[in-house]
């Protein structure tokens, strides 16, 4: 199904199927006299909720990332995110703000597998992406949430781009539902970024506990604190370090195990995680979960890693079949180190 948002008229069209009816409704809630709209979270850092957002901060969002990414009206974009939450339901602001053509798909994990033809812009998941390399060539502009982009799978599109000789530009995001969708994007292809660049109107700042802090008051009018460890650039960039709550103090060196798991992803393909276990000695000892058999080869390039510091080589190797998972399909690091 294609939606003109430049001739809209919702009568007009047939909406067959339940995602597409879902669509129908959020239209039909968006041009009513309401001035919000309801959204619900995704569940990921506490109980899904749902909550009222104006649609005058949801479109200030939707021209933010529609300026940074050079989007223009008539552009063809394509959605096949869930509706139900802000993500998918941005993609219908920014098309209905710039007046896109809109692809109608519904959402699956591989959603690109029919296009044939190129589209200028679409958001996916880091699982629709891993499933959909052979069609990124055909999207001009991508940008990747829901989770972070793994080592492997940047590896992986940047190598497929190269293979396609492609111009595809593709965007991390960095935001939650509070933010109506990312407050800032780094770029992952053709140049593969360490900081995330905010958008315009957006201040940064750090709390006093090195943690970042958000205020963007075109999308909500309260200063945001979040738990993400990071380093701030330049005033409006930003690297992400890792959750204050997943820290590990080893012998009094505080390790920050996001980042040692994405030094380890770019020699092995398989899942890993850092965890601190309990230690007389150390307070906590470093450990390495590895998701798969065990292997020698594996061991070896580990061992072979470079670490910065030497504190930051696992005391201990361990191999899990499965890496336990919430609902959404992040690791789940209470549950894992609960059953070791």
């Amino acid at each position: 199904m294609l939606i003109d948002f430049n001739n809209l008229n919702i009568n007009q069209l047939s909406f067959e199927t339940e995602f597409e009816i879902k669509i129908k409704k959020f239209l039909e809630e968006w041009f009513s006299d309401s001035e919000t709209v309801k959204v619900q979270t995704s569940g990921s850092t506490g109980i899904p909720k749902i909550f009222d957002i104006e649609k005058k901060k949801m479109i200030n969002s939707a021209e933010m990332t529609c300026n940074f990414l050079g989007l223009q009206e008539g552009d063809t974009a394509l959605i096949c995110l869930p509706v139900e939450y802000i993500s998918g339901k941005m993609m219908l602001v920014r098309s209905i703000i710039r007046k896109f053509k809109l692809m109608i798909v519904d959402p699956s994990t591989k959603p690109v597998e029919h296009l044939n033809e190129k589209i200028d812009f679409c958001a996916m998941t880091p699982l629709q992406v891993e499933n959909s390399l052979d069609q990124l060539h055909l999207i001009k502009n991508l940008i990747i949430g829901g989770a972070a982009v793994s080592e492997s799978l940047k590896k992986k599109i940047i190598q497929m781009l190269k293979l396609s000789n492609s111009t595809t530009k593709i965007f991390e995001t960095y935001g939650m539902s509070e933010t109506l969708s990312h407050i800032g994007l780094k770029q992952v292809a053709p140049n593969s970024e360490d900081f995330f660049t905010v958008f315009e109107n957006v201040e940064i700042s750090k709390d006093e506990r090195g943690c970042l802090k958000i205020f963007a008051p075109k999308v909500n009018a309260e200063v945001l604190k979040t738990n993400d460890l990071v380093e701030i650039k330049d005033g409006n960039m930003f690297r992400f370090l890792g959750r204050i709550d997943h820290v590990i103090n080893s012998g009094g060196a505080k390790i920050f195990p996001e980042q040692l798991e994405a030094l380890v992803k770019k020699e092995i393909p398989n899942e890993v995680v850092f965890l601190g276990i309990d230690d007389e000695s150390l307070g906590q000892k470093l450990i390495l979960v590895v998701e798969g058999e065990e292997s020698e080869v594996l061991i070896d390039k580990i061992s072979n890693i470079p670490f910065e510091k030497n504190f930051h080589r696992p005391k201990e190797i361990l191999f899990l079949e499965k890496i336990p998972r919430t609902a959404n399909g992040k690791v789940s690091r209470i549950e894992l180190k609960n059953g070791l």
